[in-house]
C-alpha cells in the first residue's frame, strides 16, 4: 500500500552548488526553527572538517512536515571520493533533487551523482540554483543538463523532469523564472506531487536494511535506514541477518524517527519511513533486521570497489608518543576496523608486519579526511604514498583510468598539457570559452593523478579547477614519473636555525619554520633538482669578535612553504612517509639512517 503521508528524497549535486544551503532554507520555512531563532550557515554540516572544507562528507538525515506530509531528506556528499555515502543514501529514497548552479552548469561530480541516481531508476527534480548570479545562463544550463541525462542513458520518464529555479540563500523558488514567489512552497509542493509515495505493508514480515551507522554515548550504536515492510516495536525481539549468519533474539531498546535536526523517540515505526534504532550489538552496514520467526534478509548494499590504497604504520619516529594518546597497533587497528564498519567503501587489510595495515578507499581526499579525523581524536600514525589498486585479467595487469576535467586560464594550456602527457594523459577535448579560460578533458591513469593536484594549482597560480571521475580499467600504462624533484633531509637532530635555512635558499624551498625541532631523516625542504640531499639544518653561525658587515645582524629569509595534510600526502615519494600526530605533520624518509638509504639506493641501481 502507498504511504501518501511520507516522501523520501535525496539532494544531489556537484560540490558547492548549494545542497546544504537549500536544506537550511527548507528547515527554516517548514517550522523546524522559530522565526526569530538564529541558525548557523550549513547547519547540516555538523562535522568540524565539513565546516572547514565547505563540503559534505557524511550523508545526513533530516525530515520536515509540509501540509501534513512528512518529507524525509538526505543531504549527500558531492565528491566522488565519498561515493559510498552517495550510494547508501540513494538506497533509502524514492526520488532525488538534482541541484545545478545557474552559471557553472552540470560539472563532473554532477555526472557522478546523477549516474548513481539514474542507475537506481529514481525520478529526478531539476533545480537550477543561484539564479541571482550576474553570470547566470539558465537556458544553456538546462540544455546541458538534458544532454547529460541523454548521455547517461536516462529512461524516458526520467528525462521528463520538472524544473524549478531557486535562490537557496534567500529561500526562494519559482516554477517559472521571474514569477513573484518569495518562498520555497513551489519546490515543496513539487516534491509531494512528483516524487512517489513509498510502498509498505505494515502487516508484512519486518525488513529493515541498515544503511548508515551513528553513535550516541547514552544508547550506544545506532543503526539508520528505511523500514521496507512490517512494523518495529520497542522491546520486541527480532533477528539480525548478517553476511555470515542469522542471529535470533536481538531486542530493540530504542526507536527513532527523524524531524528537523533531531531524532524523535517513538515506541513503534511503520514501513516506508526512514528510521533509527539501537540495542543491536555488532550491527554492520548491509545487515537486515527481520522477524524472529521468519527472518528474510534484504539484498546487501553494493558499492563501487576501492581504487587506491595507503599503508598506515604505527609511529616509530624519534618523537613518537610525545603528542598523541593512541599509539599502538591495537589502537590503530581497532579504529580502522570501526571506520570500515560505518563506511562501506573502506577496506582494511592486515599485512605480514604487525605494525602496519593497508587501507583501501576511493581517493586521496577520502584518505586525507580519515587521517585528519583520526589525528583530531588523538591518534599518532605514519601514512605512505597512495597507490592504485590493480586487477589481473587474462594474465595482464589492469589499472584504473580516470576522466579528468580541467578549467584553466588559457595561458597555462601548454604547460598543463605537457605535464599531463608525461603522466600518460591523453587529451579528449579542448574548448576555448572566449573569456580567457579553457575547458579541457583528458583520459589518464589514476596513477598519473597521484601528487598532481598541488602541482596543478602551482602551475595555474591557483586559477585552475580540477575534477576527475573513475572511467574504467585499462592495461598497465608503464612507468609514470611522479615528483621530479628531490628533498632536503636533515642529517641530525636539533632545531632549525636561521643561518642554516639561509644557506639552503639556493638549494631549494624550506617546508619547516625556524625553530622547528627536527630529527635525522626528517624532510625539511624540497630540492630544486632531482636527487635527495642530506643537510645540516641545525648549523649555527660561528661567533667571532668581529662583525664582517652590518648585513650580518639581520638575515632575511623566504617564508617556508608549510604543507597541509592533503598537500603532504600528495607530495611524498614512494620511499617517504607522512608522520601525523594531533599537533604536528612531519615528512620523513622511510629509512631514517642516511647510510642505509645510500646502500639501498646503490643496490636498486
Amino acid at each position: 500500500m502507498k504511504k501518501n503521508h511520507i516522501r523520501n528524497i535525496a539532494i544531489i549535486s556537484h560540490v558547492d552548488h548549494g545542497k546544504t544551503t537549500l536544506l537550511n532554507a527548507m528547515l527554516k520555512q517548514t517550522g523546524v526553527f522559530r522565526i526569530n531563532q538564529t541558525v548557523e550557515d550549513r547547519v547540516m554540516d555538523s562535522l568540524d572538517l565539513e565546516k572547514e572544507r565547505g563540503i559534505t562528507i557524511m550523508a545526513k538525515n533530516t525530515a520536515v512536515d509540509y501540509r501534513g506530509v512528512k518529507i524525509n531528506i538526505v543531504d549527500t556528499p558531492g565528491h566522488a571520493d565519498f561515493g559510498g555515502e552517495v550510494e547508501r543514501s540513494l538506497n533509502m529514497v524514492d526520488g532525488a533533487i538534482l541541484l545545478v548552479d545557474a552559471s557553472e552548469g552540470p560539472l563532473p561530480q554532477t555526472r557522478f551523482v546523477l549516474k548513481k541516481a539514474l542507475g537506481m531508476h529514481l525520478p529526478i527534480i531539476l533545480v537550477i540554483n543561484k539564479i541571482d548570479r550576474s553570470d547566470a545562463r539558465v537556458e544553456e544550463v538546462i540544455i546541458e543538463t538534458y544532454d547529460l541525462f541523454i548521455d547517461l542513458g536516462a529512461e524516458d520518464r526520467q528525462i521528463e523532469f520538472p524544473i524549478l529555479y531557486t535562490n537557496a540563500k534567500k529561500g526562494i523558488s519559482h516554477k517559472k523564472l521571474g514569477d513573484d514567489c518569495d518562498n520555497l512552497e513551489p519546490l515543496l509542493q513539487t516534491i509531494i506531487d512528483y516524487i512517489p509515495a513509498p510502498r509498505g505493508n505494515d502487516e508484512g514480515i519486518p525488513q529493515f536494511l541498515v544503511t548508515n551507522l551513528d553513535y550516541d554515548s547514552y544508547v550506544g550504536q545506532i543503526a539508520v535506514g528505511r523500514l521496507q515492510s512490517g512494523r518495529l516495536e520497542i522491546n520486541n525481539s527480532y533477528s539480525l541477518c548478517t553476511k555470515e549468519k542469522t542471529i535470533s533474539g536481538v531486542k530493540l531498546t530504542a526507536l527513532y524517527t527523524f524531524y528537523g535536526l533531531t531524532k524523535k523517540p517513538v515506541t513503534s515505526v511503520e514501513s516506508g519511513d526512514i528510521i533509527a534504532l539501537s540495542g543491536v550489538d555488532n550491527v554492520s552496514i548491509g545487515d537486515t533486521i527481520s522477524s524472529i520467526t521468519e527472518p528474510r534478509a534484504l539484498p546487501r548494499l553494493q558499492v563501487d570497489e576501492p581504487t587506491v590504497s595507503m599503508i598506515f604504520y604505527v609511529n616509530n619516529s624519534p618523537f613518537a608518543g610525545n603528542e598523541g594518546k593512541f599509539l599502538t597497533s591495537r589502537h590503530l587497528l581497532e579504529r580502522l576496523e570501526k571506520e570500515s564498519l560505518r563506511n562501506v567503501s573502506i577496506r582494511i587489510k592486515k599485512l605480514a608486519r604487525a605494525d602496519a595495515f593497508e587501507v583501501c578507499g576511493r581517493g586521496e581526499l577520502q584518505m586525507a579526511v580519515l587521517v585528519e579525523t583520526m589525528r583530531r581524536e588523538g591518534y599518532e600514525m605514519m601514512v605512505s604514498r597512495a597507490q592504485v589498486i590493480t586487477r589481473e585479467q587474462k594474465g595482464k595487469t589492469y589499472e584504473p583510468v580516470e576522466r579528468l576535467f580541467l578549467d584553466i586560464p588559457e595561458e597555462f594550456v601548454g604547460k598543463i598539457t605537457e605535464k599531463l602527457s608525461i603522466r600518460k594523459g591523453r587529451m579528449e577535448s579542448l574548448i576555448n570559452k572566449g573569456s580567457g579560460r579553457v575547458s579541457m578533458e583528458f583520459l589518464i591513469p589514476s596513477r598519473g593523478l597521484i601528487g598532481f593536484r598541488s602541482q596543478f594549482l602551482t602551475d595555474t597560480k591557483g586559477g585552475g579547477v580540477m575534477n576527475s571521475l573513475l572511467e574504467d580499467y585499462a592495461p598497465w600504462f608503464g612507468s609514470i614519473p611522479q615528483r621530479m624533484t628531490g628533498v632536503l633531509v636533515s642529517d641530525r637532530s636539533g632545531h632549525v636555525t636561521p643561518y642554516a635555512s639561509y644557506s639552503m635558499e639556493d638549494r631549494g624551498e624550506m617546508i619547516v619554520e625556524i625553530g622547528t625541532e627536527v630529527y635525522a631523516g626528517m624532510i625539511v625542504g624540497e630540492r630544486n633538482r632531482s636527487g635527495d640531499l642530506n643537510v645540516n639544518i641545525t648549523k649555527e653561525k660561528k661567533l667571532t669578535n668581529m662583525r664582517a658587515s652590518t648585513s650580518d645582524s639581520t638575515i632575511i629569509l623566504r617564508p617556508p612553504r608549510i604543507l597541509s595534510l592533503d598537500q603532504a600526502i600528495e607530495f611524498i615519494a614512494e620511499d617517504e612517509l607522512v608522520e601525523v600526530t594531533p599537533k604536528s605533520i612531519r615528512l620523513r624518509k622511510m629509512e631514517l639512517d642516511a647510510t642505509k638509504r645510500q646502500m639501498k639506493s646503490r643496490k636498486d641501481d
